[in-house]
């Protein structure tokens, strides 16, 4: 198990691409903030890595935060890179603080989604739904299944034979 409660999220600096600048011969990284209102204003830095958002308050509105943007595409990197042997990425959704998509292997496919990251906060990564559909337009597909993401892997394999 790793330290960061079981998998190991890209490493730093694959993460936030937007997020450097060039400065000389090396790179900068740079950490965006965001504005936090409670009782009182507050800057807080945006985790560049996945397991940064295991336990972050996701901003809420009805437009998508830059936090929910960044950890989209983290999230999205990362399933890409726990796929199964010979499986591929059919499709990615980013809705309103939710992602969802489509892997397939063999003409065999399964659907993946988590729910709103605001509303569950850490279920991303412990209660991820996959099941089994007969296409990448499938939305009703098979019977329900959760994984977590450290089991993603493995279960997405058995679902798709």
């Amino acid at each position: 198990m790793s330290r960061n409660g079981g998998f190991d999220p890209p490493s730093a600096g694959v993460g936030c691409p937007a997020l450097r600048r060039q400065a000389g011969k090396g790179v900068m990284r740079m950490s965006p903030k965001m504005t936090r209102y409670r009782v009182t204003a507050y800057e807080e830095e945006i985790p560049c890595d996945l397991a940064g958002f295991r336990s972050w308050e996701f901003s809420n509105g009805s437009t998508t935060g830059e936090d929910f943007r960044i950890f989209a595409r983290q999230f999205r990197n990362y399933i890409k890179g726990e796929l199964p042997e010979g499986a591929s990425m059919q499709g990615f959704s980013v809705g309103h603080y939710d992602v969802s998509g489509f892997i397939e292997r063999g003409g065999r496919f399964v659907y993946f989604s988590v729910n709103d990251v605001r509303h569950f906060p850490g279920n991303w990564y412990k209660e991820i739904l996959v099941r089994t559909a007969k296409s990448d337009k499938d939305y009703t597909g098979g019977p329900n299944n959760h994984t977590t993401l450290e089991s993603f892997r493995e279960d997405v394999n058995r679902l798709l034979g």
